[in-house]
């Protein structure tokens, strides 16, 4: 299926703030941006039509939306879109890219973020953590299919060219920011229906009317800050701690235990004030990560039950599930 272009004046602005697609005011307190909206599909629509029309990718509105069909969602159906977003817990400069959320945000101003979905390295072509910049932009560029790509489609017998070069075919799209990492940049795409995947051999895909913004906006020695934060967890100005759990990368699995990383983000994320924390709730968002913004808080109901039948801290959830024998990353 072939995506319609979107060009800048049909663009939605998704913030609700009078700002332009993926701009947002930095919060004054906390770490909470955008709003959470719903639309009713209308015939002819795709969640991949829709994804693209308000600024998410296809993990991220396919994980919104499991009861509905991707590709052929019924007419007069509502439809979740994922547009709040807890900012990553890296200092608030340049690009900072989050691998497992899919996701980018863009420090453009003293008091706004940017943030836009993207794709990253598939299984085996892992897109690396690490901090590097932005360095040359080039307009229309030539791509050049690496060796191992060039292998694997001569062992098919179809060898790709050398070169290949600007046009509707050149899987870089129009515009290429490169990295100090080399072989790695950010770039747009001649197939948008795949933003939000893991389908790059670990270049960064952005949908290309977002990469056109930024090739326009970004100065060259930018910072770039790579980061996996498969669980993220902040306050909302009012007051609410939240939290976003997604998949973890398959590469990254064995690197930290899943159910400890969460409860340090949460732990780090409260500081000095020790509030009443859903820690099941903790756990289950572990164990099903699905992007959704959930209250950690427990409820005034949930603070009415037996002192026994809850654990108050952190200390008490960990010797609660030491003492089930249960192991802590639910598998």
């Amino acid at each position: 299926m072939t995506l319609l272009p979107i060009n800048a004046q049909a663009q939605e602005n998704d913030s609700g703030q009078g700002l332009p697609r993926g701009h947002y005011l930095l919060p004054e307190k906390g770490s909470v941006i955008g709003q959470e909206e719903s639309v009713v599909i209308e015939k002819g629509d795709t969640l991949v039509d829709l994804a693209r029309r308000h600024n998410v990718g296809y993990e991220a509105i396919r994980m919104a939306n499991p009861e509905v069909s991707i590709w052929a969602p019924r007419a007069g159906t509502e439809v979740m879109i994922p547009k709040r977003h807890i900012l990553p817990d890296a200092p608030r400069e340049g690009i900072v890219v989050n691998l497992s959320e899919l996701r980018l945000y863009y420090y453009s101003a003293e008091n706004i973020v940017e943030t836009y979905p993207i794709s990253v390295g598939r299984d085996g072509f892992g897109t690396p953590v690490g901090k590097t910049r932005t360095t040359v932009k080039v307009k229309d560029p030539h791509w050049s299919p690496p060796r191992s790509m060039r292998e694997e489609a001569a062992a098919r017998g179809d060898p790709p060219p050398s070169v290949v070069p600007p046009g509707p075919e050149n899987p870089l799209g129009s515009h290429a920011i490169l990295l100090g990492l080399p072989s790695y940049l950010i770039h747009g795409t001649n197939r948008p229906e795949g933003v939000g995947m893991r389908v790059s051999r670990g270049c960064i895909r952005m949908y290309p009317e977002d990469i056109e913004s930024l090739f326009e906006r970004v100065p060259s020695g930018t910072p770039v800050n790579i980061i996996d934060q498969p669980f993220k967890s902040g306050w909302s100005q009012e007051g609410i701690l939240y939290a976003q759990s997604f998949p973890q990368l398959e590469e990254n699995q064995a690197s930290f235990e899943p159910l400890i990383n969460a409860l340090e983000v949460v732990s780090t994320a409260f500081g000095e004030v020790d509030p009443p924390v859903d820690y099941a709730k903790v756990r289950r968002l572990v164990e099903a990560p699905n992007g959704a913004i959930v209250s950690l808080l427990r409820s005034a109901e949930e603070d009415t039950q037996p002192r026994e039948d809850r654990p108050d801290t952190l200390y008490d959830f960990l010797e609660a599930t030491a003492r089930q024998g249960e192991p802590l990353n639910g598998v």
